[in-house]
């Protein structure tokens, strides 16, 4: 993420004073945290809970306010169980304590931030928005960047 921490609000967020009181053990952590520079602006969402049991994804829509009107192009990084995670390759590999070397070219790769859609372009217009829907997974998170 480059530039300036700017405000990001959701619907689904817990306070920093909840999580911290206790914990996330009822409803799940989904939230973001935004940054913006002169040419772009990253939004990480995450979907959190303590519990290390399955659930559904939740849907979620993050928009980008206040941007020039124009072109830019967005592109979608996720790290979650098959996507930029070498721990969860490692199990998938039963967890060798001093992988091959042929592993460790597979953690190594496994562990790269990736791409859950192709770059795309999007034109914005007088309203200044960029938007994008989505599922994230349980334990995920979505890096969501427009560039212009």
């Amino acid at each position: 993420m480059r530039g300036n921490h700017v405000r990001a609000v959701s619907s689904a967020g817990l306070t920093v004073d909840a999580i911290r009181d206790a914990g996330v053990r009822d409803a799940p952590d989904i939230s973001a945290l935004a940054a913006r520079s002169p040419q772009s602006a990253t939004v990480p969402v995450w979907h959190y809970h303590d519990d290390d049991l399955p659930a559904p994804a939740a849907p979620v829509t993050p928009t980008i306010r206040d941007l020039p009107t124009g072109t830019a192009t967005v592109t979608h990084h996720r790290i979650d169980e098959s996507h930029s995670n070498s721990y969860a390759a490692w199990l998938r590999m039963g967890s060798p304590p001093q992988p091959s070397p042929a592993q460790y070219a597979e953690l190594e790769r496994a562990s790269e931030l990736e791409e859950l859609r192709p770059a795309r372009g999007v034109s914005i217009g007088a309203d200044g928005l960029v938007t994008e829907s989505f599922d994230v997974p349980r334990k995920s998170v979505s890096f969501v960047r427009a560039a212009w």
